[in-house]
C-alpha cells in the first residue's frame, strides 16, 4: 500500500491508533490527528497513555510514513485545519472517522456514571459522543469527499459497534452508533455515482489501554488486538469488490475471515452477532 494515503481521526491511542501502525506497517502514508501531542500530557489527562509522540517513535520502525496533526475534533476550525492540510497533498484514499472521547470520565466524583438511565446521564456526555464525535466525522467526510469523488476511488470508514442495534447499557452511546451506521449508508448512497464507498465497521473486545488496565474485567479469550481493525481495512480497500460493500455495517472479525487476515500470534477472532451480545 505505498502509495496509498489515509487518515486516521483520534489515533494517540487505543482503536484509532492500532489501525494507524497497522496501515503503516501495510506500506501506506498515514496522517493521525489526537488531542495528546506527549507522554506527559497524556499523564496529565488521567494517566491514559498514548500520544502523537509515542506514535511517531512506533512508526520509525514501519515501511509507512506518518504524519501526525495535532487536533481536538470539538472545534470545527481544527477539523477544517487538518482537512486543509491533507487536501493541500490533493490526495486522500482511505478515511477512518475514529476519534471518539465518549468513554472519557466515565467515573465521577467516585461513581460509575455510564449506566445511568438517559435521565439522569450528564449532559457533557451527550456532548461528547453526538456533537464532538459524530460531528466530527460529518465535518471531516464532507471536508474530503470531494477529493475521492474527483479521483473517483475513495473509502470512507465509521468505526461503530452493536450499540447501533442492541442496548449496550447507556441510550446516549446507542443513539451515537446507530447515527453513525446511518451516515455511512447515506454516505454510500450518494457517494455510488462517484465510485467511493462508505461503510460503517464493528470491532470486537479490543485490547486497548484501557480494556488491559481493567483486564480482570474482561473475558480476553476472543479479543483483538488494536491493529486487526486496521489490517482488516487494509484488505478492504484491496478487496476488488469493495463497492458492493458499500452501505453496509461490517464485521471486523468476519472480513477478516473473508480476506484471511490473522491477528498477531495467528489467532483469527471468532465474529460475534448481536444475538451473542445479547446474550451478554
Amino acid at each position: 500500500m505505498k502509495d496509498v494515503v489515509a487518515l486516521v481521526t483520534g489515533g494517540s491511542r487505543g482503536i484509532g491508533r492500532g489501525i494507524a501502525l497497522a496501515l503503516l506497517a501495510e506500506g501506506a502514508t498515514v496522517h493521525v490527528t489526537g488531542r495528546t501531542r506527549s507522554e506527559a500530557e497524556a499523564r496529565v489527562r488521567g494517566n491514559r497513555a498514548g500520544s502523537l509522540d509515542g506514535l511517531e517513535l512506533e512508526a520509525e520502525k514501519l515501511p509507512g510514513r506518518v504524519v501526525v496533526h495535532h487536533c481536538d475534533h470539538s472545534n470545527d476550525a481544527e477539523t477544517e485545519r487538518v482537512a486543509d492540510e491533507i487536501r493541500a497533498g490533493n490526495r486522500l484514499d482511505i478515511l477512518v472517522n475514529n476519534a471518539w472521547p465518549g468513554y472519557e470520565n466515565m467515573v465521577e466524583d467516585g461513581e460509575f456514571t455510564w449506566p445511568r438511565p438517559f435521565w439522569e446521564q450528564p449532559i457533557w456526555r451527550w456532548d461528547a459522543m453526538i456533537d464532538t464525535a459524530l460531528r466530527a466525522a460529518f465535518m471531516m467526510s464532507r471536508a474530503v469527499a470531494p477529493m475521492m469523488i474527483s479521483a473517483q476511488s475513495g473509502l470512507i470508514v465509521n468505526i461503530s459497534f452493536w450499540a447501533a442495534q442492541l442496548y449496550e447499557g447507556n441510550a446516549i452511546y446507542g443513539v451515537a452508533k446507530a447515527a453513525a451506521d446511518k451516515m455511512a449508508a447515506d454516505f454510500a448512497h450518494e457517494l455510488l455515482p462517484h465510485n467511493v464507498a462508505a461503510v460503517a465497521l464493528y470491532p470486537g473486545l479490543v485490547r486497548t489501554e484501557a480494556v488491559l488496565q481493567n483486564a480482570e474485567y474482561f473475558d480476553l479469550s476472543n479479543s483483538e488486538s488494536p491493529s486487526f481493525i486496521g489490517h482488516v481495512i487494509a484488505g478492504l480497500w484491496r478487496d476488488p469488490a469493495l463497492m458492493s460493500k458499500s452501505g453496509q455495517v461490517l464485521v471486523a472479525a468476519e472480513l477478516g475471515r473473508e480476506y484471511d487476515i490473522a491477528d498477531v500470534g495467528g489467532y483469527r477472532p471468532v465474529p460475534l452477532t448481536a444475538a451473542d451480545f445479547a446474550k451478554s
